[in-house]
């Protein structure tokens, strides 16, 4: 199956094709026109898990429609980065549209965002660093309209197997060495993990370390917290107890739990979902990530709707996104697609109707979000193909390359 975060090919194609997209041609109907009657016909491009989520947003667009007179051209992606570069490139963009944290700041950069946050009364009501993942150089651009958390999941025929109990869940980096070990049999390995930043970063949050300092002003990477956190990940995958899916002949980490190569897994709420379809008579069980010695730490992914700075018809746009945004639409979207609401007060509903998801949610107060710095995203890329080789590489030699690189390439 297709792993929903795994960004870096994407993210790759995502960079080259706002570089060249003059080149590209293509793009959207320029349909946004205001209407004499004081309608609006817009335009709304977003990227769908399946048809699942295509059929709850469309439900929703269609709400609208009838709510406000105005007309929605809903559009699924194939390839929502290049699309957007190629609307962007040919003037003529689509009024609102689903935009990933980690490509904010290049889009703001480039000025293709219109900022309407200032117009949101409850914008308090929304968790405060998933409005920050869309802040760049202090302006506040668009609402999230969901967002995931990482969570360690657990099989529970494997723990009970291993002769553990509930008493034994692990909340220390310590202890997670300690079970992992103990789950590590023939053919599995204690925890299985993605070898890209998306997962191994939140052990660098757990240590007190990030790529960037709080306001990004300044590049941290090279610190004695990410360190810590980089050897220790090396510590456990040159014992065997850590694996990366390709060591076990999997996809990614959810593959590997649900077959049994992995009694652990670090995911998010997204293999609720997966575990389901795929392997619906595993049983296990969620539980915060163990704390590193900086405290909780967990990652957040999460997408906004943005609104175009070219749209015709600004204000239906707003008026458009914020009614995506609002409670009943979100209630009715985040229940028919697994993801988790971005509004505070949803919280509570959200998991009497879910109460196994309560890892993810609750790791929504402490999630740090993706690098939001504009050109640094081959980088990344260059940091997360260093990872795959962590178990005999340099973490310090990563750390000083990535610094040096992420300097330069936001100039600081």
């Amino acid at each position: 199956m297709r792993h929903p975060i795994r960004r870096s090919a994407q993210a790759a194609v995502a960079v080259a094709t706002l570089s060249l997209a003059t080149a590209c041609g293509g793009g959207f109907d320029d349909s946004a026109e205001q209407q004499d009657s004081g309608s609006a016909s817009l335009t709304m491009l977003i990227a769908s898990s399946g048809d699942a989520e295509t059929q709850a947003v469309q439900a929703q667009v269609d709400a609208y429609e009838q709510e406000s007179g105005n007309t929605v051209d809903l559009q699924v992606a194939a390839d929502l980065s290049q699309e957007l570069a190629q609307g962007f490139a040919g003037g003529n963009p689509p009024d609102v549209f689903y935009l990933d944290a980690s490509r904010l700041a290049d889009q703001a950069d480039a000025g293709n965002l219109y900022p309407y946050l200032d117009q949101v009364d409850d914008l308090d009501d929304f968790y405060p660093n998933l409005v920050d993942a869309f802040t760049y150089d202090g302006t506040q651009y668009c609402l999230p309209k969901d967002f995931s958390t990482l969570a360690l999941e657990i099989n529970d025929a494997a723990w009970s197997a291993a002769g553990l109990t509930e008493a034994d869940y692990p909340t220390t980096w310590e202890e997670l060495s300690t079970v992992a070990r103990t789950l590590t049999t023939g053919g599995q390995t204690g925890l299985v993990i993605g070898d890209t930043r998306d997962r191994v970063g939140a052990f660098m949050t757990q240590a007190g370390g990030w790529f960037l300092n709080e306001d990004g002003s300044e590049v941290t990477t090279d610190s004695p917290e990410n360190l810590e956190a980089l050897q220790y990940v090396q510590e456990n995958l040159a014992a065997g107890s850590f694996a990366y899916p390709s060591a076990v002949d999997a996809g990614w980490g959810g593959e590997a739990f649900g077959t049994g190569k992995a009694a652990m897994t670090i995911e998010g709420n997204w293999l609720v979902g997966a575990m389901e379809a795929d392997y619906p008579d595993v049983g296990y069980t969620v539980v915060p990530l163990p704390e590193g010695p900086g405290g909780a730490g967990t990652l957040s992914f999460t997408n906004c709707l943005a609104v175009a700075a070219d749209s015709d018809a600004q204000d239906a746009a707003v008026d458009l996104a914020t009614y995506l945004t609002s409670a009943d639409a979100m209630t009715a979207l985040t229940q028919d697609t697994g993801v988790l609401p971005s509004r505070q007060s949803l919280a509570d509903a959200y998991l009497e109707q879910f109460p196994e998801r309560q890892a993810y949610v609750d790791g929504a107060e402490f999630a740090q979000g993706p690098v939001n710095a504009p050109g640094v995203e081959q980088v990344l890329i260059d940091f997360d193909s260093q990872l795959g080789g962590l178990a005999t590489g340099d973490p310090q030699a990563i750390l000083e390359s990535t610094q040096t690189n992420l300097e330069q390439a936001i100039g600081g």
